[in-house]
């Protein structure tokens, strides 16, 4: 099996030979470059690197490099950045043709950024890219007379202020091979370790979804019970179809739509549908004379954070063969893999998940990107928990379910569908559909023997 850290990390035995691994799968590697360009651009004050018209390099490999600065209000930026290749219409007089044509992106996976104060000329941090998604990396920032790295993923640090004890300056002239092997014990590296064959199971259930979405129409309350028959979630008793609803179309609640999918997986397992009795048994203890407890009486706080805790366990049950309640399944998610996120007002400490909560949406791409990528073949149901304001005072309640796929493609980029409400939308849309709320995960395996109704 070919493991690899987002499409140029081999480990075999643990953490052997990475430097022909890496250069095997294609990822460039400016270091070779890099010692030659201390004087000039690297330590040169500034008056002289803006005398620096960009110039042009290739590495060992022949790969070609573009070295160049770009200013801004306050820093000035040197980038070493290996060449690509973009598609692009020219229009003329005469018509318009296509042309490939070469630039050279700032942020593509072999790039590295030295970035500097302009008032005094000194460092601020070395930034290497070595993967699709861009928005994750590794920097360096200058401590002493040594340097501190930073380990960020989607605005989150997964690793911040991590002492290496090596002088700033030798990353000047460092390959991102050097970097991973002397930070392999202080850094999460596994956080971006992708195993390229682990996600089939996960884009067979996704492509099968999207055929079946078509068939959906949402309708609140209800679901398909375990004789396949439509029903009410509230009560279980039969659907009473509208005038305009089509008999041969599905009709599905928030929730019902992931029993939908949860029965997918089991039926060919079981040879039948999940029960709705049991899903929505409530996982959830309060005190009846505490706040949450008073609301209790008049509001199902946690409808939805049940339904996702006793459907992932069901299915676990039955992937198992003995049944397991939610709280003996293992199902939740609980990971803390952030300490920290920079944010509009800065860089600010952060409690990642939080019981009976669960994780702020805003946390959600780069929690998915690790679960992934540690998790491989494993979807998440999740129960969002929103604010009610048709009353006051507000009440914050599980109401609305979720599921996400989150993958990797061959070449080592993320993806993730996202399924809500009988629909397909992007994740980026779901974070700001729901950017002040809650999400809660549960896990579960994927199948490529899904067959949903």
């Amino acid at each position: 099996m070919k493991r690899i850290i987002c499409t140029f990390l081999i480990f075999i035995n643990g953490f052997v030979s990475l430097f022909a691994a890496y250069n095997s799968l294609g990822i460039p590697d400016s270091a070779e470059i890099r010692n030659n360009l201390r004087e000039r651009w690297f330590e040169a004050p500034l008056p002289l690197v803006r005398n620096n018209l960009p110039e042009y390099f290739y590495n060992e490999s022949g790969q070609k490099f573009k070295v160049s600065m770009e200013e801004s209000e306050d820093v000035f930026n040197i980038y070493v950045s290996p060449q690509s290749f973009i598609d692009v219409t020219v229009v003329s007089d005469k018509g318009s043709r296509k042309e490939t044509q070469e630039f050279f992106p700032v942020d593509a996976p072999g790039s590295f950024v030295l970035v500097k104060d302009k008032k005094t000329g000194k460092p601020l941090r070395i930034r290497y890219y070595f993967l699709k998604n861009s928005e994750v990396y590794v920097q360096f920032i200058p401590k002493n007379k040594t340097a501190l790295a930073d380990f960020v993923m989607f605005g989150n640090y997964a690793a911040r202020g991590v002492s290496t004890g090596i002088p700033f300056d030798y990353f000047y002239t460092t390959s991102i091979e050097s970097v991973i092997k002397l930070t392999e014990k202080k850094i999460p590296w596994n956080y971006v370790l992708v195993d390229s064959n682990a996600y089939y199971d996960i884009e067979q259930m996704i492509g099968v979804i999207r055929e079946k979405l078509p068939e959906i129409k949402y309708r609140f309350d209800a679901m398909i019970d375990e004789h396949g028959k439509q029903v009410y979630v509230s009560s279980g008793a039969p659907y009473e179809y509208e005038a305009e609803d089509d008999p041969k179309k599905l009709y599905l609640s928030s929730v019902g739509f992931l029993k939908w999918i949860g029965d997918g997986i089991v039926e060919p397992i079981s040879g039948g549908h999940l029960k709705r009795g049991p899903l929505i048994a409530p996982t959830v203890e309060v005190k009846e004379t505490g706040h949450q407890g008073i609301l209790s009486q008049n509001y199902d706080l946690y409808f939805s954070l049940n339904w996702v805790r006793n459907l992932a366990a069901a299915i676990f049950s039955v992937y198992s063969g003995s049944t397991y309640l939610f709280s003996e399944s293992g199902v939740d998610v609980t990971t803390n893999p952030f300490a920290s996120a920079i944010t509009d007002r800065g860089v600010e400490n952060i409690v990642t998940f939080i019981e009976n909560s669960g994780y702020s949406v805003g946390v959600l791409k780069s929690l998915l990107y690790v679960l992934s990528a540690t998790e491989p073949n494993t979807f998440y149901f999740g129960a969002i928990r929103g604010t009610n304001k048709a009353v006051t005072p507000e009440v914050k309640a599980f109401n609305e379910c979720v599921a996400f796929f989150p993958y990797f493609l061959s070449d080592g980029a993320f993806e993730c569908a996202v399924f809500l409400n009988g629909k397909e939308i992007s994740l980026e849309q779901f974070i700001m559909l729901y950017e002040d709320d809650f999400v809660y995960l549960t896990r579960v395996k994927a199948d490529r023997q899904f067959y949903p109704q």
